[in-house]
């Protein structure tokens, strides 16, 4: 099993109807919107969310995304996701657990990463900018 991050945050979801396949399996593609969600709910815990890294000038698209898929989940099936904050200094990395709520089972691991580009020159950065590793900073103490 994975270490675990320097922050963390969860979430919990049930598995809607529209994101199951003929079978009541959740089509792979979902999982990634299940992550989304739990970064969201990360980054919103550092206090430096979506917004307020536009608001900075900063975009921060994926490069890089990886998923472990352990068992299928299925339709009603209420899920734990967690996300823990692994790399934040030159890139963004976070790690992801999605596990069912009634029994622990792992069900998927993941990991995404992203980088800072600055968003009027559309540069990307080498080093992730100053706010946001002193959001990291402040929310770690």
């Amino acid at each position: 099993m994975r270490s675990a991050g320097v922050l963390q945050a969860e979430i919990e979801l049930v598995v809607p109807f529209f994101d199951v396949d003929s079978m009541e399996v959740v089509w792979h593609g979902h999982y990634v919107k299940y992550l989304e969600e739990a970064r969201c709910a990360l980054l919103d815990k550092l206090d430096h969310n979506y917004r307020q890294m536009r608001d900075a000038g900063y975009a921060w698209p994926i490069i890089d995304l990886q998923l472990r898929y352990i068992r299928g989940a299925q339709f009603g099936q209420r899920l734990r996701v967690r996300a823990d904050l692994v790399e934040w200094e030159n890139r963004l990395k976070i790690h992801y657990l999605i596990s069912d709520v009634a029994s622990g089972e792992r069900m998927t691991r993941g990991s995404s990463v992203q980088v800072a580009v600055a968003i009027a020159s559309r540069e990307m950065l080498l080093a992730s900018p100053r706010v946001f590793v002193d959001a990291v900073e402040r929310a770690i103490r």
